[in-house]
């Protein structure tokens, strides 16, 4: 309010000198009065945008219900910037961002590159967590390891993460893709997909794969995301040209991260944090501790370690490598994404 007034007072200054100004310069009051017009309007135009908060989209995994802390908490207030957090299913926040109606999401990385290959070019820089059994194939009764699929029908969201972690644990049990029947299914619908007796597995993370197992007694994982540590990374990633025109406020979002992190993993506050995002999710703080266990938050300090460019599932570089191999492959896109565009560390680690 205060920058609005300033410039309320400097208009009407302007305007009571309009004249004596044209009388000065030989221009018109007409051309002199445009001319301010169109300043104020310039004046006002870069206003509304600079007060216009950051909008990130995020949804139901640990990892991203944390940020709910730093909500509550008025951090994001503290840091001085200026953030909207708009709560979605998982598959209707890539939507959403893809649609330009954010400036961020919470997404795997895997899934980031499946965005950006759609045209909703997207920049990862924050690495949340990563999976550690939160995302699980979950089989019916009966059904004991990844051989015992063969030949049936298991439920997941085709091209997303699940059908990732699928496919790698079929390649480790000697399989193929082409030795099951994918059944395409909304994250948070597997557990009713599973409880119809339909499939013989669906694949989805916490807490839909917990409820999947509540719903049908018996049935228990048969491949995690622990089986295959750095398979799954979860990140923010935002648009390019958001973070280009406010990379100083993106870097106010990390800090506060970091912030959150501390807080969930110290002994003396944990137990307020697991409230705020056990009520965020609609569980009881109980029943939501224990998922915490399979999400393994990272500080800065740690991530800093996994955003080396190396080989492998220790790094972001090297996990987002596979999974864009396993999109080609599999066609989910054609043509490998460029990974130095698709992840920015400099925020994170500097």
């Amino acid at each position: 309010m205060h920058a609005i007034s300033s410039i309320f007072d400097k208009s009407s200054l302007i305007k009571s000198n309009v004249v004596k100004l044209a009388s000065n310069t030989g221009f018109s009051a007409r051309t002199v009065l445009t001319a301010t017009a169109l300043s104020a309007t310039l004046l006002f135009s870069g206003l509304s945008q600079a007060a216009e908060p950051l909008k990130i989209g995020y949804s139901d995994w640990p990892g991203w219900v944390a940020w709910q802390v730093a909500i509550d908490k008025g951090w994001f207030k503290e840091a001085g910037v200026d953030v909207k957090f708009d709560w979605f299913d998982y598959s209707a926040s890539m939507d959403a961002f893809t649609a330009g109606k954010i400036d961020g999401v919470t997404v795997t990385n895997g899934d980031a590159l499946v965005t950006g290959s759609g045209g909703a070019k997207n920049v990862m820089i924050l690495l949340t967590d990563y999976s550690n059994g939160n995302d699980m194939i979950v089989g019916k009764p009966g059904i004991k390891s990844l051989k015992d699929l063969k030949g049936k029908k298991i439920g997941l969201e085709v091209g997303l993460v699940e059908h990732l972690l699928l496919l790698n644990g079929l390649e480790k049990a000697g399989l193929k893709e082409a030795d099951i029947t994918l059944v395409n299914t909304k994250t948070n619908e597997t557990p009713q997909a599973l409880a119809s007796g339909d499939l013989a597995a669906i694949g989805a993370w916490q807490p839909n794969s917990g409820e999947a197992m509540s719903r049908v007694p018996g049935a228990k994982p048969i491949y995690t995301s622990a089986d295959e540590p750095g398979l799954i990374y979860d990140v923010l990633t935002v648009s390019p040209a958001s973070l280009s025109s406010r990379k100083a406020d993106w870097k106010k979002v990390i800090l506060v991260w970091d912030k959150v992190v501390a807080y969930i993993n110290d002994p003396k506050t944990q137990p307020d944090a697991v409230k705020i995002m056990a009520a965020r999710v609609g569980l009881k703080p109980e029943a939501y501790l224990p998922l915490l266990k399979g999400t393994k938050l990272l500080s800065l300090a740690e991530g800093k370690k996994v955003f080396v460019k190396a080989k492998g599932f220790k790094s972001l570089y090297g996990s987002s490598k596979i999974a864009d191999d396993f999109n080609v492959k599999y066609a989910v896109y054609k043509k490998p994404m460029d990974l130095n565009k698709a992840i920015d560390s400099s925020l994170a680690t500097k």
